[in-house]
């Protein structure tokens, strides 16, 4: 979520809502301490684990007056390592050491202030260590399917509407309310995603996002510890996960490390003004990406680009305060223990705080190192992108990415060219052979994210003219080039328009509700070209799947020449080539240019109409057109 073109989305939403509570210039009150008994309201984490590699766990506690209580203990591998205070009086740090020997059961916490209170804190044994179906991670073999829960399909109507929530009723007719969809409803459509050739699911954010208007999107989190309501529940989603698992699918888990929303319990009462950037008056962030590693940059530019807010109802979170810093980190954990998942996107990635990226992603990885981890890298140019990546680069003002993949701009920024503009000598289809060009500063590629559109982007098909021939250049290059390939949410039936200026990038999929006319979840509802592309889809992911040489094969590219590109994925398991004519004309093609990869081949078979080529000498590219070519000798 890049603010400047996912601004359009918000236009008479988030911009337009009510002003939080309190703002950046007018933060909260710390309330006066409570002389009466200090209740808990709670604690976060919500329950740990023994066995952690990581022995240190920082509890923030919550209640009237609890800040002046000391704190006692008595529990076998456990110590406590102290407390402290914090500005507002109904807060509280402790700090325990949970040693290996440490077993599960109900730790007693005594906080003693003007009245005893006891609370029965639970720690867990782990279930992910040793659980190959848990926390298996994501890969090149991959192909992963964005959608938006809220928009996708509505399997428990009860949960459209939660007493007591700001944005509690389900309109249908607006591109800012809550729709309905839910946690059950994707499950319903398992097979449905099977089939279409997926195997990993990457919903947006699904924690509590109790904002009073466009709170479907889920990336101003009101709560880090429970799931939202109209999705379902904590244990719906555990649930979700393990079903997901095994019917072959693995869980991406959509995270915002850089802001919260406004209705959240810990802006509405901050522990301390420092726990968030404050500035005068509300002050949004530049948004220029540049500034975070620009040698010649001003101070006030790198400030107000990590440092400014999103929006008036997104404050930014000051990771360079070590509580803060911990209390997002052991919240990451916390879910990937919780739930098993298999990986976490990353929103927002480089406007966070530099260290705290570095510490982030070392205290993950150390926890979960097979957990697959790739970050939002909406920047311009290829050494831009590289640098918020494990890269070959020297550290800038003192960050070495660790962070294994990111979402692969660069390369989305050149299909749509390839498709839309005439092919010139860096233009129009050479820009795809450009954007990997820069893959030498990465530490590997293959982790990056590649992506036709998703949910803050005019969507592919409105943007290549709706043509059809161009929709199939785009998914055979999305499923043949390198890295983890994402296709966005009804882009395999089509589903249009455009991101500026009502949003609609973000409608319904129809057949996800009863009462809609259409069912593209059905191969009956999927008529005329819906239909077509839906089987272009199917037939190349599924044959992706069984194929490493597409998935995990190296490549070769060789420079477009005359708006024709062709590359290779090869392996040890085969040999697939793939051609792409970006003119409006065919081409013929001089296939002898490409004999250090051909040699030895004497057929090939087109993948998807299945379609025989017996000589590859010399062939006619047909206009517009993407041949997936499987070699044979």
């Amino acid at each position: 979520m890049n603010f400047p073109a996912f601004l359009p989305l918000l236009a008479g939403a988030l911009l337009l809502a009510q002003p939080p509570a309190a703002t950046a210039a007018n933060p909260p009150a710390a309330p006066a301490a409570t002389p009466a008994k200090a209740a808990i309201s709670r604690i976060d984490p919500t329950f740990w684990w023994v066995g952690m590699k990581n022995p240190k766990l920082q509890l923030l506690v919550h209640g009237p007056g609890i800040g002046s209580s000391t704190v006692a203990l008595r529990y076998a591998g456990v110590t406590l390592d102290g407390v402290q205070k914090l500005e507002s009086p109904d807060y509280l740090i402790v700090n325990l050491t949970i040693s290996p020997a440490a077993q599960p059961g109900k730790l007693n916490l005594e906080f003693q202030g003007t009245r005893k209170v006891k609370y029965s804190y639970e720690l867990r044994a782990r279930t992910t260590p040793g659980d190959k179906t848990k926390v298996q991670g994501v890969t090149s073999a991959d192909f992963v399917y964005l959608l938006m829960p809220d928009r996708f399909a509505n399997g428990d109507p009860k949960n459209d509407n939660i007493k007591g929530m700001r944005a509690p009723a389900v309109a249908r007719d607006s591109m800012y309310a809550r729709h309905g969809g839910d946690l059950k409803g994707v499950e319903q459509h398992f097979d449905y995603l099977k089939e279409l050739g997926v195997t990993a699911i990457w919903p947006t954010p699904v924690v509590e996002n109790d904002m009073p208007k466009a709170s479907y999107h889920g990336y101003a989190l009101t709560d880090y510890y429970n799931v939202d309501r109209r999705y379902g529940t904590n244990e719906d989603y555990v649930r979700f996960v393990r079903n997901a698992h095994q019917s072959g699918l693995k869980v991406i888990h959509d995270v915002v490390l850089n802001h919260m929303g406004s209705k959240n319990y810990l802006f509405l009462e901050q522990p301390a003004a420092d726990w968030f950037h404050q500035w005068p008056s509300f002050t949004r962030s530049n948004f220029r990406d540049a500034a975070f590693n620009d040698p010649y940059a001003a101070d006030s530019d790198r400030k107000l680009y990590g440092d400014g807010w999103f929006d008036t109802t997104m404050p930014d979170l000051n990771q360079a305060n070590p509580l803060v810093a911990t209390y997002v980190i052991q919240n990451f954990i916390w879910w990937v223990e919780y739930t098993g998942l298999d990986g976490y996107r990353i929103d927002t990635y480089p406007y966070s705080d530099r260290n705290f990226l570095m510490q982030w992603g070392e205290a993950v990885a150390s926890e979960f190192p097979q957990l697959g981890m790739f970050g939002e890298t909406w920047v311009q140019g290829n050494g831009q992108q590289a640098f918020f990546a494990r890269n070959i680069l020297p550290p800038v003002n003192g960050f070495k990415s660790n962070l294994p993949g990111v979402t692969d701009f660069q390369s989305q920024y050149a299909i749509n060219e390839a498709l839309t503009k005439d092919a010139g000598w860096t233009d129009g289809i050479a820009k795809l052979y450009y954007a990997l060009q820069g893959d030498w500063m990465y530490e590997d590629p293959m982790r990056n994210v590649v992506f036709l559109d998703n949910h803050d982007l005019s969507r592919f098909y409105s943007v290549i003219g709706e043509d059809l021939a161009k929709y199939k250049m785009g998914l055979a290059w999305l499923l043949t080039t390198r890295g983890i390939p994402q296709l966005y949410y009804g882009t395999e039936v089509l589903m249009k328009n455009y991101s500026n200026p009502d949003g609609l990038v973000r409608e319904d999929f129809p057949g996800g509700w009863a009462s809609d006319t259409k069912n593209y979840f059905t191969a009956a509802g999927r008529t005329g070209p819906a239909g077509e592309a839906f089987s272009y889809v199917s037939k190349l992911a599924n044959y992706r799947k069984t194929h490493p040489a597409l998935h995990s094969g190296k490549l070769m590219q060789f420079i477009p020449q005359d708006g024709v590109y062709a590359y290779f994925r090869y392996s040890d398991a085969g040999t697939v080539m793939v051609l792409m004519n970006s003119n409006k004309d065919e081409k013929p093609v001089d296939m002898s240019r490409f004999a250090e990869r051909l040699n030895g081949f004497s057929t090939a078979t087109e993948v998807t109409s299945g379609a025989t080529l017996a000589n590859l000498k010399s062939v006619q590219l047909p206009a517009r057109t993407a041949w997936v070519l499987e070699l044979k000798k």
